[in-house]
């Protein structure tokens, strides 16, 4: 006897988290063209998709959000912005990205933090990056 097989399927914003948690750029890109999510959504992270993308570390997916319209200075549920994350998390490359597209080094969170309050000493580059700016 043959059993129909069953399908999951999974709405459309848990794939897209997914495919940038992943590093998927294609499936990302595809995502995004076929106006299958909105880039803005606020999951039930807390985050939206250029968070999700910021934590993974991954500069090539920040920047295809962007392209794709990805807003640099929305805030999450926290008022973190991307670069607040990128700041936290160590990841120089993507805040120098970030920064160069107008990033705001003055944002807070609602906690009060801007950017570079949350840079681990040990992140030299991070540091650095952050003097060079304020210079």
């Amino acid at each position: 006897r043959l059993r129909a097989s069953r399908t999951v399927r999974f709405p459309n914003d848990v794939v897209f988290q997914d495919h940038i948690r992943q590093g998927d750029l294609e499936q990302v890109g595809r995502f995004i063209r076929a106006r299958k999510v909105t880039l803005d959504t606020i999951y039930p992270s807390g985050m939206a998709a250029l968070h999700e993308a910021v934590l993974t570390g991954n500069l090539d997916c920040v920047k295809l959000l962007v392209k794709y319209g990805a807003d640099i200075h929305q805030k999450d549920e926290n008022g973190w912005t991307p670069l607040h994350m990128a700041c936290s998390d160590g990841y120089a490359d993507i805040a120098r990205y970030l920064i160069s597209l107008g990033a705001s080094l003055e944002a807070t969170t609602d906690a009060g933090e801007k950017p570079s309050d949350l840079i681990d000493p040990e992140y030299k580059d991070l540091v650095e990056l952050f003097q060079a700016t304020t210079m």
